[in-house]
């Protein structure tokens, strides 16, 4: 078999929102995406994240319409630090950003948070804590 995973997808209902959510979390993404359809961004390991417009995808499959109610798919972002998950919560939230989690001690033994983009997808955001917490 030669399908290998490669990239994630979302689309987004407002691109500028989604690109600056995005940047804040450190993805790389190219200056001037925010008034593109389609963009792009490597992540570590080879993998993309691929951010299309609600309109990109209406161009091709003309009867889209966004799902309703709760979401099913979360990206989750590994952190240094449990207080690096707490940094990056308190800087989102800060920023406009909603979430579904605060920071807490999760009985599997990570500092564990859900931030939701700008379009509900829950961003997880998780550190190993350290032993013995």
């Amino acid at each position: 078999m030669s399908a290998r995973f490669d990239a994630i997808g979302l689309v987004v209902s407002d691109m500028t929102a989604a690109v600056r959510f995005y940047r804040r979390l450190g993805f790389a993404i190219p200056e001037g995406a925010e008034t593109e359809g389609h963009v792009e961004a490597e992540l570590p390991g080879g993998l993309r994240l691929l951010l299309d417009t609600e309109e990109v995808v209406r161009s091709f499959h003309p009867s889209w319409e966004p799902p309703s109610g709760g979401g099913r798919t979360s990206l989750a972002l590994r952190c240094d630090s449990p207080g690096e998950v707490d940094s990056l919560f308190a800087e989102l939230t800060g920023a406009g950003s909603g979430f579904e989690l605060k920071p807490w001690d999760a009985v599997w033994g990570q500092r564990y948070a859900v931030l939701l983009d700008p379009d509900g997808n829950g961003v997880d955001l998780f550190a190993p804590l350290a032993a013995g917490q």
